[in-house]
């Protein structure tokens, strides 16, 4: 199993296909999401990263939209933990314990800015646009990030419960369709790259991380954005 830290080295459906995959920058994984009173998108994932070589704790993502918002479910599965630091508050490094995160962009292209929330198991968030202008957090190269010092109020809200019995817990997150200039109704039939991660570590083994990918980079950073996958919301 791969263990490192990426910050340093930077409802199961019964008989889903799990969603792996091994890719080069020009060929990753599609989703297809419909609006949330057509359905659901889906995406499952059990591989580690870098490379998806290793076996990683099967996490699923689903998704859909409203008028007004993403609307997106993360399930984490097989969770031994539930590590998380208890004096944590909003955009603190919860990223050094166990989360849950999104990589967003409406787009076609391999982006250079991008939202990046997360979500632990205490229902602590942390979010923020990223400025990643190699598109691989390249040693040396600017890195930036403006976060959401208030992101209640701008409508970034999750839910998370906790199934310790079941080695489960399931975050419930809506994020504003306005934070990628998509007015209200005009979802449909807009083109994204997104990528979805977890972490997974516990008090023995901390800081050192296990992660995993829906699209797993060649690398120790979830920050390679040639490695976001193709969303459409139909």
């Amino acid at each position: 199993m791969v263990i490192m830290n990426r910050w340093t080295s930077y409802l199961l459906l019964a008989g889903a296909p799990i969603l792996s995959a091994k890719c080069t920058a020009t060929q990753v994984p599609s989703l297809e999401v419909p609006s949330c009173d057509a359905g659901i998108g889906s995406v499952q994932y059990d591989k580690s990263v870098p490379n998806g070589e290793e076996r990683f704790p099967l996490t699923q993502v689903d998704l859909c939209y409203t008028d007004s918002d993403i609307k997106i479910t993360f399930t984490a599965f097989e969770e031994e933990y539930f590590f998380f630091n208890k004096s944590q508050t909003t955009n603190d490094p919860i990223y050094e314990y166990e989360v849950m995160e999104a990589f967003i962009y409406r787009g076609k292209n391999d982006p250079k800015t991008y939202l990046e929330f997360e979500v632990n198991p205490n229902n602590i968030t942390w979010q923020a646009f990223i400025y990643n202008p190699t598109k691989l957090r390249a040693d040396g190269a600017p890195f930036d990030n403006g976060q959401f010092t208030t992101p209640i109020f701008d409508g970034l809200v999750t839910s998370t419960k906790v199934d310790k019995d079941a080695k489960m817990w399931v975050s419930n997150a809506t994020i504003p369709l306005g934070l990628f200039n998509v007015d209200d109704g005009e979802a449909q039939g807009t083109e994204w790259r997104m990528n979805f991660f977890r972490t997974v570590v516990d008090p023995q083994t901390f800081p050192n991380q296990t992660l995993g990918a829906w699209n797993p980079p060649d690398a120790a950073s979830f920050h390679k954005t040639p490695f976001f996958g193709n969303v459409a919301f139909v």
